[in-house]
């Protein structure tokens, strides 16, 4: 990994069982969001197969592209202020075993609970609430509430 952000990022979204696999990131920027993370010099598909596994354990058996767009959202990688982002649709397998060091937890949430994940959202981007009980008890990071709504999922 570098300390120098790369610019492009993939997104995954997994679903089992109508719920959808999020993880508590235990790194800036803090929230639940589906699993992500840079390129690191991979391609796109490569970097979306490696981080699922390196995340939260799972092997990927399908992988489909659901949206590409450049989006204004900070990393903790210095420079990190924008990103080129795919989002993709995977089909896994395994069990869930996350990754200690990246997430403080992972699992499936239903719609109801992303919405009300997505509502503490957009009290803390009001300033409603701190940023230490952000930090405490987060919401859907917002990179993740643009793309849910640009894919028509909430």
């Amino acid at each position: 990994m570098s300390d120098i952000c790369d610019h492009k990022s993939v997104g995954m979204i997994i679903r089992r069982d109508g719920k959808i696999l999020l993880i508590e990131r235990r790194k800036f920027p803090f929230g639940f969001a589906a699993p992500a993370g840079h390129l690191d010099g991979d391609t796109y598909e490569h970097s979306a197969i490696r981080e699922t596994e390196e995340e939260v354990g799972l092997k990927t058996k399908k992988i489909k592209l659901l949206v590409e767009d450049r989006k204004e959202n900070k990393c903790r990688r210095e420079d990190g202020n924008w990103h080129y982002w795919k989002v993709y649709e995977l089909e896994t397998e395994g069990d869930l075993n996350r990754s200690e060091s990246e997430t403080k937890q992972a699992g499936w949430y239903d719609l109801e609970q992303i919405k009300e994940m997505i509502k503490r959202t957009q009290k803390y981007l009001r300033k409603k609430i701190s940023e230490e009980e952000w930090q405490k008890s987060p919401g859907l990071e917002p990179i993740w509430c643009e793309w849910f709504k640009e894919l028509g999922m909430i």
